[in-house]
């Protein structure tokens, strides 16, 4: 047993498919089949059953996951270690966020992370809604930046920045002067909405009352491409003030706060409670709370205070 047969066993139950986690593991199919066969020859189980071409785990692939899990995480953990015997911490760090968050959050905390760190491999793995706190969990990435609140009790949860969802139109739209808008107020107009996610969740809320009237032109899965759909006069989007700063700026687009009262969206930084946290990644949690929230209160998913972070220079 070696820790790449490990890798790709896991690969297979996350993806729930030999041929796909082929692609992610850079080889091929039979290559990966012999692995497992290997695998399960030598723990004497058979780890996956198959009906077709959709696969399950089997009782002792369930109770071998949990293992392999934690051998590879053991890995991870010693590799760290050996690398913090160096002054400067080395290895990578792997952030899962969504398009936004990687463009418009993101730049400035990982400019001062690098002046900090510069040995620290920074990767951003783009997810979205869930799937950042799936990601954290199956310990594909060390941290997530998602909205909350988060169900998920096995997470702590960093509160780090807010900011406010309004409604973005053209500069010359009808609607471009109004201090504040209703849900009434966008039923004559077409609208673009993300296909998914929390900001959408509660855009449905916010359009209950009218949403058998409204008009939704387009659902789309990017930030960049709303916003310029709505600088050509396609419809309505509805983001975060930060996202637009540049073209309000310019004079292009025009943000109007949601009533009765207004949108406001929590950001947090998510990581496992069971993760042993390397200098590295104590480091970014600081850089962090320095650019954004060292202000606001640590709190896990169940409420219970969060132990104290160390913070240094």
């Amino acid at each position: 047993m070696d820790f790449d047969q490990l890798h790709t066993f896991l690969e297979i139950v996350r993806l729930k498919s030999f041929s796909k986690a082929a692609q992610t593991c850079y080889r091929t199919q039979p290559a990966i089949s012999a692995q497992i066969r290997q695998l399960e020859q030598e723990l004497k189980s058979e780890l996956f059953e198959r009906f077709g071409s959709r696969i399950s785990l089997t009782t002792a692939g369930k109770i071998f996951a949990e293992y392999a899990e934690r051998m590879l995480d053991m890995r991870r953990q010693a590799q760290n270690a050996l690398n913090e015997l160096e002054t400067t911490p080395r290895g990578e760090l792997v952030i899962a966020a969504n398009e936004a968050t990687c463009m418009y959050v993101l730049p400035s905390v990982f400019a001062e992370y690098k002046r900090q760190f510069p040995g620290v491999q920074l990767q951003v793995n783009r997810s979205y809604g869930s799937r950042v706190v799936e990601a954290v969990m199956e310990n594909v990435a060390d941290f997530g930046l998602t909205q909350l609140p988060v169900q998920e009790k096995r997470v702590q949860i960093v509160d780090i920045y807010r900011d406010e969802v309004r409604a973005v139109v053209p500069a010359d739209h009808p609607l471009a002067d109004r201090p504040r808008l209703f849900c009434e107020d966008i039923i004559p107009y077409p609208l673009l909405l993300p296909q998914k996610g929390m900001t959408r969740t509660r855009l449905n809320a916010w359009f209950e009352k009218v949403a058998d009237d409204i008009q939704i032109s387009m659902e789309l899965d990017s930030t960049e491409t709303m916003k310029r759909f709505t600088m050509a006069g396609l419809g309505i989007c509805f983001q975060a003030g930060a996202n637009c700063r540049d073209e309000v700026a310019a004079g292009f687009l025009r943000t109007i706060p949601l009533g009765p009262e207004p949108m406001i969206r929590r950001l947090g930084l998510i990581y496992r409670k069971d993760k042993a946290l390397s200098k590295a990644a104590l480091g970014f949690i600081d850089v962090i709370l320095g650019q954004f929230g060292a202000h606001l209160p640590l709190a896990s998913a169940s409420g219970a205070a969060a132990p104290e972070i160390v913070a240094f220079s």
